[in-house]
């Protein structure tokens, strides 16, 4: 049988084990974030889909990582209160992944295997990559660090409506 997005599991910025099966039956979108970004300001974006479309059934989950750049140094605790006084987020957040290479967390070598970026590449570029993985647990599209939160308003509703 083929993987699943349900079938991983990670772990809350606060220590809880959490399995992904825990969000089934809703539309996720999975970013793997930092606070010293030049795309940090994706935050706000991102809590806005949240606030949104989370009645609906959207979920927006966040992986800090400290792979481009050292853009993420900080520890969970730091996050949490970045999360809280800079950016303040409603949405899961996780505790710090790799997302590339051999220390990579699993869900994030599904989600690279499942939406491969520009030119098939596998490899996650830089911090704010975005995946929508559909009610299904199917991940239906990857997209760009440049892409802007609210550009996925229609991506998420047609997810939504099916």
């Amino acid at each position: 049988m083929t993987a699943s997005f349900y079938d991983f599991s990670a772990v809350s910025i606060d220590g809880e084990n959490i399995s992904m099966s825990a969000f089934k039956g809703k539309v996720i979108l999975v970013v793997n974030v930092a606070s010293k970004c030049g795309f940090t300001p994706q935050y706000k974006g991102l809590e806005e889909l949240y606030q949104s479309y989370r009645d609906r059934g959207l979920i927006v989950l966040g992986f800090p990582c400290n792979q481009f750049g050292g853009q993420e140094p900080g520890t969970s605790e730091d996050i949490k209160q970045f999360c809280s006084l800079t950016y303040p987020v409603s949405f899961p957040m996780f505790s710090k992944v790799e997302v590339n290479g051999p220390g990579a967390h699993p869900l994030f070598n599904f989600l690279k295997q499942e939406q491969t970026g520009v030119l098939g590449t596998e490899a996650i570029k830089w911090n704010f990559t975005k995946f929508l993985v559909g009610r299904d647990g199917k991940v239906a599209e990857r997209f760009a660090p440049q892409t802007a939160p609210a550009s996925l308003s229609k991506n998420i509703e047609e997810l939504l409506n099916q």
